[in-house]
């Protein structure tokens, strides 16, 4: 198995953004899908920090998730032009102000379904994110990096699953996000096997690692390296 399980995905620039626009590829409908679960649900947020009702902010995302498959708009992104995130923001917020009448029109339940059970559990998200002023682009931005990081905790988690590694990954992941306090290293020495200096590696290789799956999650949506960097320093500012 290749590293973080990425199988088909190998993470050249712009490789899932130019699988899913590639219909002729075997590989696009897997790509599409995945472009679209990860970004459902910060585009769904979007949309309903835009005031529009859940029931509608559903229809709109379907809506435009449907427009992105059937008028193919992902074989005509420039690549030179910036991330697929900002080319997804800049999408979204066309078709809210010049196209709402005609998304708002879709006849709710319809046959132009896509990822349903993302969308089921897309209002239960929301109405549990925290009360923050700030403008819904700063929103989408902050929950693009939160989804990012999610998608790349998951790619590390399914490595070590893969290795029958699970248990010492769950006993370490907290310190993905936490600095170790004194002790703990040692306290985790016992059920890892591993003398104190061990755990202390361990958890600097689990950090690389993760660091790393963040790097390939990003790197599937930009198209060069200086953008890669530019996307890295853009996500960690978007969760201060």
């Amino acid at each position: 198995m290749t590293p973080f399980g990425r199988s088909a995905f190998d993470t050249t620039r712009w490789s899932l953004v130019t699988l899913a626009a590639d219909r002729c590829s075997p590989h696009a409908s897997l790509a599409l899908e995945r472009l679209c679960q990860a970004y459902w649900y910060p585009l769904y947020a979007h949309v309903r920090r835009k005031g529009i009702s859940p029931a509608d902010a559903q229809d709109f995302t379907q809506e435009f998730f449907c427009r992105l498959i059937s008028k193919n708009y992902l074989g005509t992104v420039d690549r030179t032009r910036g991330s697929f995130r900002s080319f997804l923001l800049a999408s979204i917020n066309h078709l809210m102000a010049d196209e709402w009448n005609k998304a708002h029109a879709l006849k709710r339940g319809g046959s132009r379904q896509i990822f349903s059970l993302e969308a089921v559990d897309a209002e239960g998200r929301f109405i549990q994110e925290p009360a923050v002023a700030e403008s819904p682009e700063k929103a989408f931005d902050r929950q693009w990096a939160v989804t990012l990081l999610e998608r790349a905790l998951a790619r590390v988690r399914q490595d070590f699953e893969a290795a029958g590694n699970r248990a010492p990954f769950e006993l370490l992941k907290r310190f993905l996000s936490e600095v170790a306090g004194e002790g703990d290293y040692a306290a985790l020495a016992g059920p890892l096997g591993l003398e104190s200096g061990g755990v202390a590696v361990a958890v600097h290789r689990l950090r690389l690692r993760y660091r790393e799956a963040v790097r390939a999650e990003i790197a599937q949506t930009v198209a060069t390296e200086s953008e890669l960097k530019a996307e890295m320093r853009h996500l960690f500012s978007s969760l201060d």
